[in-house]
């Protein structure tokens, strides 16, 4: 089942024109890499949900969720994203096979986009998926599910499902 925005929000269609243009699309990720190089990032940069979905879109880059199997079972996903898992388990272990798993994916040069909870472990995935190689590797700000409130929750504080992006749920 897709799930979208809610009633009362507008699509993501209405907030955003996806580039059409090669130029477009280089202009979008030379911007999220000069963000990442004032920011001392050690990965390619940094995108808005919208921004991602809209080069996925394009087919200009592809989306990789690196949450565990069961946060991307259970809670939802983007629709044709694979899952690479970056930690698994009760622990979160680190996966040891990470790199290689993301390869079956995805080129070293390909544009990938990295997704997770909320930002953070896919911050730490992409300063990874660099490390092995991979040259186009961004971070989605804000996650599947944004930054956990005051009050414990998340869902509403930013992140893709929040933003009324197309995911689905299995």
């Amino acid at each position: 089942m897709l799930a979208t925005a809610q009633p009362d929000q507008p699509s993501a269609a209405a907030r955003f024109v996806a580039p059409h243009s090669a130029a477009e699309t280089d202009a979008l990720l030379a911007a999220a890499s000069e963000h990442a190089r004032r920011e001392n990032l050690p990965y390619a940069g940094i995108l808005s949900p919208d921004d991602a979905w809209a080069l996925a879109l394009n087919g200009a880059a592809i989306i990789v969720d690196v949450r565990t199997a069961e946060e991307y079972k259970y809670v939802g996903h983007v629709p044709n994203s694979p899952l690479v898992q970056w930690q698994s388990g009760p622990a979160l272990a680190k996966n040891p096979r990470f790199a290689k798993e993301l390869a079956a994916k995805a080129g070293k040069n390909d544009v990938i986009l990295l997704l997770c909870r909320s930002g953070k472990r896919s911050a730490a995935a992409a300063e990874a998926a660099t490390r092995a190689g991979f040259t186009r590797v961004f971070n989605i700000r804000e996650g599947f599910e944004g930054e956990i409130t005051a009050d414990g929750q998340r869902g509403s504080s930013g992140g893709w499902r929040l933003k009324g992006l197309p995911w689905i749920q299995d």
